[in-house]
């Protein structure tokens, strides 16, 4: 079961939020407030693990690296647009780092799996660094060599490294889906194999 098949009001909830295909985020960037962005598979299930970190401000679902201009979440899951559903953070450099943040990444995807994330599959879910400078691109080229060292399974790294281009935010009921719906949303990612997959490839290097 995928989450496209899954049995939740994506219809319903679509047709009443029309208006809400573009969000603006209301925190611009700044020397106090950086942003990153990374693919990890359902982007549900990449915002608990940053909300939880000190010093990220804010997560705000939607997509990245595609050619569509403020695409919807059914023109994505349709496929064409070339977009990968992603997690913006947005955090405080001086309290939580990015390469803090990579680490946590990292521990929340299978990077070898090429064909999505988990039980999402196809190109939409797969796990993408979207690098905003060259620091941060620095910083993430280094940290997959540091995961390839760990020689977690005999196959190499698919997670790629891309340079940030836009970021368009997915429709308001998707933001923050985890807190809103909480029994759907565990549900979803038992089936999904989640976290037994985390386990098997992470309990050994939290």
């Amino acid at each position: 079961m995928t989450k496209n098949s899954f049995p939740f009001p994506y219809a319903m909830a679509s047709l009443a939020l029309l208006t809400c295909l573009v969000i603006t985020p209301a925190i611009a960037e700044t020397d106090s407030h950086q942003r990153a962005t990374f693919a990890g598979g359902c982007f549900w299930c990449m915002e608990p693990p940053y909300d939880e970190l000190d010093g990220v401000i804010e997560t705000i679902s939607g997509f990245s690296g595609g050619h569509v201009s403020n695409p919807s979440y059914e023109q994505v899951v349709r496929g064409g647009t070339g977009h990968l559903e992603v997690v913006q953070v947005i955090f405080d450099p001086k309290i939580v780092s990015y390469e803090e943040l990579l680490h946590v990444f990292w521990r929340n995807i299978d990077p070898f799996q090429a064909d999505g994330q988990f039980c999402d599959r196809g190109s939409i879910y797969r796990s993408v660094i979207f690098a905003h400078d060259d620091d941060q691109r620095s910083a993430a080229l280094a940290s997959r060599e540091d995961i390839a060292a760990l020689e977690l399974e005999d196959r190499p790294i698919d997670t790629r490294i891309k340079d940030f281009e836009a970021f368009y935010p997915a429709e308001e009921y998707h933001q923050g889906y985890y807190r809103k719906n909480p029994v759907r949303y565990r549900y979803y990612r038992w089936r999904c194999g989640r976290d037994a997959r985390l386990e098997e490839l992470w309990s050994e290097n939290p």
